[in-house]
């Protein structure tokens, strides 16, 4: 069945993917903010912990709100830049669909970092308390790249700040930002 085109030859889409504590939240924030207004940045666990507070399962809604959520902001002439574990057993198809889908450019990344390093960083994080490293070792799935031969892979010697260069150049999305980005959202 052939996929529904979404986007512009104008928009572009970036996905950040690793295991939890790997730093994409952190990294798709910053590259949302280095651009500016214009870039949508939809995260997973927002959309299926808050939005449907549903378990990531087989089956679940989460990954089909999650790409009408990225298909809808590309469609509106956003870029977009999307976040989450998505374990590639579960979300390998909605992944290829807006891949195979989008008429702009499209960067998907994966953020290899060990267990042990995902575990040390994780004591870093405000959210340190919420779960703790048995959980974090219960998700953790060991390179869980899609084996796409443009798929962008960071090993966990990639700093914050060599990431967020390298995600935007390769994915083209200016990080110009803009001053009034503080300011309130007026009509």
């Amino acid at each position: 069945m052939p996929v529904e085109p979404t986007g512009s030859l104008d928009t572009i889409l970036v996905c950040i993917r690793g295991n939890s504590g790997s730093g994409k939240s952190s990294i798709a924030r910053e590259l949302r903010h280095r651009h500016g207004r214009g870039c949508a940045l939809v995260e997973q666990d927002y959309l299926r912990r808050i939005v449907l507070r549903e378990r990531d399962k087989l089956g679940g809604a989460a990954p089909a709100l999650i790409a009408q959520t990225v298909r809808f902001a590309l469609d509106h002439g956003y870029h977009v830049v999307l976040e989450g574990i998505m374990h590639s057993y579960r979300y390998r198809s909605v992944l290829t669909d807006l891949r195979d889908g989008h008429r702009g450019r499209s960067l998907f990344c994966y953020l290899d970092v060990s267990l042990p390093e995902t575990l040390r960083r994780h004591l870093t994080r405000p959210q340190a308390s919420e779960f703790t490293a048995e959980h974090m070792s219960g998700w953790y799935a060991a390179h869980d790249i899609l084996g796409w031969p443009d798929e962008l892979v960071l090993p966990e010697s990639t700093t914050f700040e060599e990431a967020v260069e390298i995600i935007a150049a390769t994915a083209g999305l200016s990080q110009t930002g803009h001053d009034d980005d503080l300011l309130p959202l007026l009509p």
